[in-house]
C-alpha cells in the first residue's frame, strides 16, 4: 500500500513530486524516494523515514530534472531502510511500485544466475532488472510489456529510462494508477488525491494497461499494444480541505468535525419538506430482494456488523457479513436476489476491491458505500453510495466510520419502507430523530476531561477488554481497535454474554474493561455481564446513554453518560467516547496519531 507519482512536464518537477507526495503520506511512511532524469542520467535521492526527511537530503543536496518519479512507502519485501526504499534503479531504468510480486523470489533465483546484481530486499528489485534485461534489445514499450509477462501478483509502476529521457511509462494490474493531463505537464500517481492539487482531469487505467506520458501527450496501451481511448473525468471540487487549522493533528481534526459530515451527509440524503430518504436507482428491484451481504476490512467491517442489526430490525432480509480477504476465499453460494454490498472509506482496499470483483465475474448486483467517489470499488459498482465525509487525513477512521454507518442507516430504513416491513409512522419519526444526530452528536463531544483523566489507566495496563451487546458489540470491536491503533495497547472486543465460555479468565484486578450498556433492550444482560468483571477486579468504565433510571450495579470505576436518542442511532453517540479514549491515551504516549506505526490508511496491498 505504497503511494507512487510520476510527472513529466517542461519545467522542473521536484517541487510538485514532493507536495503530492506528502499527500500520498497516508498510504505509507516507511521510507520517501525519488528518481529523476537530469544531464543525461538517472539521479536517485531517497531514505528511510517519512517525506520530510527526503526534503532534507533534497535542501542539502539539491535535485534537477523535468520528469521524475516518486514514491512512499509500506513495507511488504524488506525491512524499512534506505536500500529498500524506492524508486529502484539501474544504470539505465528506474521504477516505483505498489503491490506485491508473488514470484519475485523466483525471478530473482533465476536473474542471478544470469549475473544481475541485487541491491535491496525487495520485491520490487527484480522488475527494475527485467526491464534492464529486455532493454537490450527492446524499446521501453516492449521491454515493459515483456517483463510484465512474467511477474505474478500486482502492480500500479511507474517508470524512467536513461536514454528515453523525455517519457514515464505506467502499468496497472491490481493496483489502483490514475493519469492526470495539464498544459505542459502530464502525471501519474496512485490515486485522484495525489493528483488533484495540479489538476482535476483525470484517467483511470484498467488492469493489463499501460500509459506513457511525455509533457505533452498521453498514450494508452493494452498488452498486446493496442492503443485505447481514455475518458478524462473532471473532479468534484473538495469542499472540506485537508488542512489542519488550529487543530494539533488531523485524528482530532476529524472527530470534531462529525457533526459537520454527519449533517453534509444528511443534507445530501434526506428529503426534509416530505420527510423521506432519497434513494434511488436501486440495482434490484426491493421488492425482489431476499439478503443483504455486507463486505468491508476493519473499521468498515464494523460499519458492516452494526448494519446487520438495523437491517434485520428494520426488514425481513437476511443479513450475512464478512471480512473481504476471507469473502474472496470462500465458496460463496451467489444467489440473483441478493444485493453484494462493499464498504470502503478510500475506494481502493484491495481485499475489498478483489471481493467485489468476484462478485461482478458472478454477475451479481453491487452497491459500493466509498468516502472517494472517483476510486476503484465506486467506478467498478452499480450503484454508488458516498458518505460525503470530506479528506480523511488520519490513518485510524473516525469520520469516515459515522458516514458509513449512517448511510448504512437510512439504507435499512428506505429498504424497510419500500418494502413495507416498517410501519410508516414509526418510518417518519425514525426520519425526523436523524435530523437531530449532528446535535447530539456535538453535545457528546463535549464530554472531555474525564476521558483524559481515564486514558492513562488504560495507557498503564498490559490489556483491556471492550464489552458490548446486540449493536453495541461491533461498537466494542470499533472501540478496541482504535485503541490498539492509536495506543498500541492490547485490547480486544468481546460481545458480554461470551465473557464465561472463556475471555473471563483474562480478568485480574485493576484490569480496564469497558463496557457499552446503552439503556435498550439488552441493558440489564449487559449489566449483569458488567458485575460478573467487576467481582473478579475489573476497573470498569461504563459507556451509556442519560436517563432518570438509576444504574442497578455497584463499585463501577466510572461512568460515562452520552445523550439519549432512540435505540437505533445509540451506536453513533457510543463511539464518540471511544474516539477520544483512543486519542487521549495516544496523546498521553506521545505517539505520532495521524500516523500510527506499521499502518496506512488505505490497504492497497493483500
Amino acid at each position: 500500500m505504497c503511494g507512487i507519482i510520476g510527472i513529466a512536464s517542461n519545467k522542473s518537477v521536484i517541487s510538485n513530486i514532493i507536495n503530492s507526495l506528502k499527500r500520498l503520506e497516508y498510504r505509507g511512511y516507511d521510507s520517501a524516494g525519488i528518481a529523476t532524469i537530469s544531464k543525461k542520467d538517472i539521479n536517485e535521492k531517497k531514505c528511510s523515514g517519512r517525506v520530510e526527511e527526503l526534503e532534507k537530503i533534497l535542501f542539502n543536496s539539491p535535485a534537477q530534472g523535468n520528469i521524475g518519479i516518486g514514491h512512499v512507502r509500506w513495507a511488504t519485501h524488506g525491512i524499512p531502510n534506505e536500500i529498500n526504499a524506492h524508486p529502484h534503479s539501474s544504470e539505465i531504468v528506474s521504477v516505483v511500485h505498489n503491490g506485491i510480486i508473488e514470484n519475485s523470489n523466483l525471478l530473482k533465483k533465476n536473474l542471478e544466475k544470469e549475473g544481475y546484481k541485487f541491491k535491496s530486499q525487495t520485491d520490487t528489485e527484480v522488475i527494475t532488472l527485467l526491464i534492464t534485461k529486455y532493454l537490450k534489445n527492446s524499446n521501453p514499450v516492449d521491454a515493459v510489456l515483456k517483463s510484465l509477462e512474467y511477474l505474478e501478483g500486482s502492480f500500479a509502476l511507474g517508470i524512467l529510462f536513461k536514454d528515453k529521457a523525455d517519457i514515464i511509462i505506467g502499468a496497472r494490474r491490481g493496483s489502483p494508477l490514475a493519469v492526470g493531463y495539464s498544459k505542459n505537464e502530464n502525471y501519474l500517481g496512485s490515486d485522484s488525491y495525489a493528483l488533484k492539487a495540479m489538476t482535476n482531469k483525470i484517467s483511470y487505467l484498467d488492469d493489463g494497461e499501460i500509459c506513457v506520458l511525455t509533457k505533452d501527450s498521453v498514450e494508452f496501451l493494452d498488452s498486446s499494444k493496442n492503443k485505447i481511448n481514455k475518458k478524462i473525468l473532471v473532479l468534484s471540487e473538495d469542499k472540506n480541505e485537508a488542512r489542519l487549522g488550529d487543530y494539533k493533528n488531523f485524528m482530532s481534526k476529524e472527530i470534531f468535525e462529525q457533526p459537520t459530515t454527519v449533517k453534509n451527509c444528511l443534507n445530501e440524503y434526506l428529503d426534509k419538506i416530505r420527510n423521506d430518504i432519497n434513494l434511488y436507482d436501486f440495482p434490484i428491484d426491493p421488492n425482489k430482494i431476499d439478503k443483504i451481504f455486507l463486505v468491508g476490512c476493519g473499521t468498515a467491517y464494523h460499519s458492516c456488523q452494526v448494519a446487520k442489526y438495523w437491517i434485520e430490525e428494520l426488514t425481513d432480509l437476511n443479513v450475512e457479513t464478512e471480512v473481504a480477504s476471507e469473502f474472496r476465499y470462500r465458496k460463496i453460494k451467489f444467489s440473483k436476489n441478493t444485493l453484494y454490498i462493499f464498504v470502503s472509506q478510500s475506494g481502493e482496499t484491495a481485499d475489498t476491491a478483489a471481493a467485489l470483483e468476484i462478485a461482478k465475474i458472478n454477475k451479481m448486483k453491487t452497491c459500493s458505500i466509498v468516502n472517494a467517489v472517483e476510486s476503484s470499488i465506486a467506478r467498478n459498482s452499480d450503484w454508488v453510495l458516498p458518505i460525503h465525509a470530506g479528506p480523511e487525513i488520519g490513518v485510524a477512521s473516525t469520520k469516515a466510520f459515522l458516514g458509513q454507518i449512517l448511510i448504512l442507516y437510512i439504507l435499512s430504513l428506505k429498504l424497510g419502507s419500500l418494502r413495507n416491513e416498517i410501519n410508516k409512522e414509526i418510518y417518519k419519526d425514525k426520519i425526523k430523530d436523524i435530523q437531530n444526530l449532528p446535535s447530539l452528536i456535538e453535545k457528546s463531544l463535549l464530554i472531555d476531561n474525564d476521558i483524559q483523566a481515564i486514558s492513562s489507566t488504560f495507557n498503564e495496563a498490559k490489556g483491556s477488554m471492550f464489552l458490548g451487546r446486540g449493536f453495541s458489540y461491533p461498537i466494542a470491536l470499533e472501540g478496541a481497535l482504535k485503541l490498539k491503533e492509536l495506543s498500541y495497547v492490547h485490547a480486544e472486543g468481546y460481545p458480554a454474554g461470551e465473557m464465561k465460555h472463556g475471555p473471563l479468565a483474562l480478568i485480574e484486578d485493576g484490569m480496564p474493561v469497558v463496557v457499552l450498556a446503552p439503556r435498550d433492550t439488552y441493558y440489564k444482560k449487559t449489566i449483569s455481564n458488567m458485575q460478573e468483571v467487576i467481582a473478579r477486579g475489573a476497573k470498569v468504565l461504563l459507556i451509556t446513554n442519560k436517563s432518570k433510571d438509576e444504574i442497578v450495579s455497584e463499585n463501577i470505576w466510572e461512568t460515562i453518560e452520552v445523550e439519549n436518542t432512540n435505540d437505533d442511532l445509540l451506536p453513533f453517540l457510543l463511539t464518540i467516547p471511544l474516539q477520544k479514549l483512543a486519542y487521549y491515551s495516544a496523546l498521553k504516549k506521545g505517539y505520532d496519531i495521524d500516523k500510527p506505526r506499521n499502518l496506512a490508511k488505505s490497504v492497497t496491498v493483500e
